[in-house]
């Protein structure tokens, strides 16, 4: 049985994949399209939707067995929930004023996610 890092990953990585393609295909069709379309936010939707599926990729590539570690699953989770979130939510509504601290506080969880899966590579090559 694989450890429970790994199931973790696999399944953050199959949900992110799987609201990736539901928040994708709701902004390029249909009535969200035009809401973000007509507030010039389409963007704020697409890094969004970048930076989910980049990091649902990688959940899935590190819980195939390539060094999960808890730190690292903890990390990208939190970083895509406040990094995508907040831009999912301000591409809707840019009057939540709230959420736009919440982009760079992802972020760094993000880039530390990647420090974590960089520090457990360079532990593993010196064992």
């Amino acid at each position: 049985m694989a450890p429970i890092s790994d199931r973790l990953a696999l399944r953050l990585g199959a949900l992110f994949g799987l609201f990736g393609v539901i928040l994708g295909a709701l902004a390029a069709h249909g009535p969200v399209h035009d809401y973000l379309d007509a507030r010039g936010h389409l963007d704020f939707w697409r890094t969004a939707l970048f930076y989910q599926w980049f990091h649902a990729l990688a959940l899935l590539a590190i819980g195939q067995g390539l060094t999960a570690r808890r730190g690292t699953v903890i990390c990208w989770l939190i970083g895509v929930v406040l990094f995508s979130g907040s831009l999912y939510i301000l591409a809707l509504d840019s009057n939540q004023r709230w959420a736009g601290p919440l982009t760079p506080l992802g972020g760094l969880f993000l880039i530390a996610g990647w420090a974590w899966l960089w520090l457990n590579l360079i532990k593993k090559q010196s064992a």
